[in-house]
């Protein structure tokens, strides 16, 4: 089962990141991630959540917008990541660097299953 992966995916710099993040994952893991972007709405969560064995949810930053919407929807993640909290700048509407989508990523490829 794949695991979901649910960003905030906001217009900041960070939250771009989480979009990028999740892009390369599923890039490099070809079934091994289901994505969902927090603003698409509880209801995709609920779906999405329901036959997952494992969620991580990927914030930009410590508003932690996307871990908000799954906590609305009843659901706690098992993994949280704060791309603040990893080393990551937020800068506004900055370019996402390519440094910095290889952070978060070998971040998630690093949590605990």
């Amino acid at each position: 089962m794949p695991i979901t992966l649910i960003t905030c995916s906001g217009v900041s710099n960070t939250g771009k990141l989480t979009t990028q993040a999740a892009l390369a994952l599923l890039q490099r893991r070809p079934g091994g991630y289901v994505w969902v972007r927090a603003h698409q709405g509880t209801e995709t969560f609920a779906d999405e959540i329901e036959d997952a064995d494992e969620v991580i949810v990927l914030d930009g930053c410590t508003d932690c917008c996307a871990e908000k919407k799954l906590a609305e929807a009843g659901f706690r993640p098992d993994h949280h990541l704060v791309a603040t909290e990893i080393g990551i700048t937020k800068n506004g509407m900055a370019d996402v660097q390519f440094v910095e989508i290889e952070k978060v990523v070998n971040s998630v490829l690093q949590v605990k299953r």
